[in-house]
Order: structure tokens, then sequence, then C-alpha cells
């Protein structure tokens, strides 16, 4: 069978309203996606039986940890992502501060900043014109609500992807807020410290783990920072297969940073072969920008998950990573 003819099978949309890329390999997706849809059909009696024993999630046992890490059924990730990170608790206590925000008055300088954002925002996404007014209310109520942080390019990705998931502009601003100010702090301020920060800690964790990788890359002369920090910023939107993201969203709300690094370092771990190959700076940007991120290991989610969860990584070993880190910008 031709890829032409499984394609027939499949849009070149998504669930998600995203165009499939020319070169999608349908072959492959497709024997992906026989399986997944009967892992998804019993996730779904799983969580149902979950949801019925507690609404309230807040305490991650082992046992909703591992269900988690197998996926959130999307018609539930709205609701149990605001409720396993947090920010349902926070909205309760500040229920009109999402609308008292888009109230007040707005500085012209942040509104037109985002404008011109906009329409750069998933244009691959044949649902998303309908929804640009809504993520600018997003994005206006977050920057006068974050000060520090105002608006800043790459919020426009994770809010986008929130409003696609949760339909809801309250929820998408409670997620944002979480997301920005508790699992990637000070990435998306001017000085950008901690992303820098951490863009080091990251390569300290090839060298130790994959340092072949490493020293090719290095060899070649590509900046971590090129490679990786978009990953960082956007927390993986846009750069990888939407599944995947969300797949990945699930545990970060969940187990917060650590799950960015894990990810990170399983793309890398995972795609040691490919990464060697490349030749010059050129083909390894390449790869990183375009051919890793359609590939069938990060199509694959649910095994891709897997190997995330494989790769043995201690938060202590991060933290005192990040104290030696502090201040440098080699990457």
């Amino acid at each position: 069978m031709t890829n032409t003819q499984v394609s027939s099978k499949f849009s070149d949309v998504d669930e998600y309203g995203f165009k499939r890329p020319e070169n999608f390999d349908y072959k492959t997706y497709e024997q992906f996606m026989s399986n997944y849809l009967k892992t998804l059909a019993k996730r779904r009696k799983k969580w149902e039986a979950i949801l019925e024993e507690n609404t309230d999630l807040t305490n991650i046992n082992p046992k909703l940890k591992r269900f988690i890490r197998k996926g959130i059924p999307g018609p539930f990730r709205p609701d149990v992502w605001m409720r396993i990170s947090g920010a349902h608790k926070l909205q309760q206590n500040s229920p009109d501060l999402y609308r008292s925000l888009l109230n007040t008055k707005h500085e012209k300088e942040i509104s037109d900043s985002i404008s011109i954002d906009l329409p750069r925002t998933f244009p691959d996404n044949i649902f998303f014109e309908t929804k640009k007014d809504r993520l600018y209310n997003i994005l206006i109520a977050y920057a006068h609500h974050n000060r520090e942080v105002g608006y800043c390019q790459g919020l426009n990705y994770i809010a986008g992807l929130l409003l696609i998931v949760t339909e809801d502009e309250e929820k998408s601003f409670w997620l944002l807020k979480h997301m920005v100010e508790n699992i990637v702090p000070q990435y998306h301020t001017k000085n950008m410290a901690n992303l820098l920060r951490d863009m080091a800690v990251f390569k300290e964790m090839v060298i130790r783990r994959v340092p072949t990788v490493n020293k090719h890359i290095e060899a070649l002369g590509l900046p971590y920072a090129v490679i990786a920090s978009k990953w960082f910023i956007c927390i993986f939107a846009e750069v990888l297969p939407t599944e995947t993201v969300l797949r990945i969203w699930d545990c970060v709300f969940a187990e917060g940073y650590k799950i960015v690094f894990r990810v990170a370092l399983t793309m890398f771990k995972t795609h040691k072969s490919a990464i060697l190959a490349a030749d010059d700076i050129g083909a390894l940007a390449n790869f990183f920008r375009e051919i890793l991120i359609h590939d069938d290991i990060v199509t694959d989610c649910h095994t891709f998950m897997q190997k995330v969860f494989e790769l043995r990584l201690k938060r202590s070993e991060l933290e005192r990573l990040r104290k030696e880190c502090v201040g440098r910008n080699d990457t």
C-alpha cells in the first residue's frame, strides 16, 4: 500500500485542527493509531472510574501519577489539568481577577506586540482564526497581571494550545499563569535568567548521559540555545506533534519542571544515531528544526512517553546543577 493510499484513510488535518506536513508518514501513523485508539478507549474507562472516586485530584498519589503518565483522555484534560496543577484553587481564591484584568486600561505597547504575534500563532491550524480574539484576551490579561513578564514571544504558543484544549479563556489564563510562574519561572522575563541557566544545566546533563552526542554538537559548533531554547520556552508547543505535547503537559501539570528536562534528554537519546550522522552544522540544525519534530519516534506519543520515564533523573541532581550553573551562558 502506498503512502498516498494510506493517507486517504486520514485527514490531512489532525483532530486539533493542525495541518499535517507534506512529508507526513501516514503508513507509520496508521500502524501507531490502530493500537493507540484501543489504548485510549481503555484509558477513558479507567479515568471515568477515577473521577467518580475522586473529584479533588490535588493529592497525586502513585496510582494517579501512573494514570497521568499513561495519558489523560482529551475530554477530561481541561478540568484535570486545572485540579492537578492547583490552578483551580487559585481561580477559586480570585474568581474576579481575569475579568477585572480585561476591564482595566491596557498599555498600547503591550497590546501592539500581542497583535503583531497573533497572525503568526499556529497559522497551520484551520480552526485558530476564530480563536485569535480570545487568545488576545488571555495574553493581554496575563501581561498586565504579571508585569515582570509582560508579553514575551512564546507565550502565544502556550496560551494558544491551552485555548485549543480547554476552549475556555479563564482556564487558559490560570493554566498559563501556573506554567509561566511555577513550571518555567523567569524564562520569559527580559533577561531570561533561568532559561540561560537551564540551557547550561541541560548541556551538562547531555555531557553526563550521552557524551558522544555532546562532543559531536560541540565539534560542529551548534549552540545548545539554538537547539533547545524553544523547547523550554514553549514547553514543546509548536515543536512536537500536538498529541505528544499534550501527553507531556499531562505530566508537567502533575510533576513539574523535571518533566521538561526528561523529555529534552529523551529526544537526544532516542535520536542519538541521527544526530551523530549529521556531518555539518547546517545538517544538524535542519535535523533539529525540521526532521526530528515529525519523525515516527515522537509521533508515537505512547512509546515516546514510555521512553521518557525509562530515563532516570532525580530532582536533587537538577537542583544541584542549577546552583552550579547560575550565571553561566556557555551554551
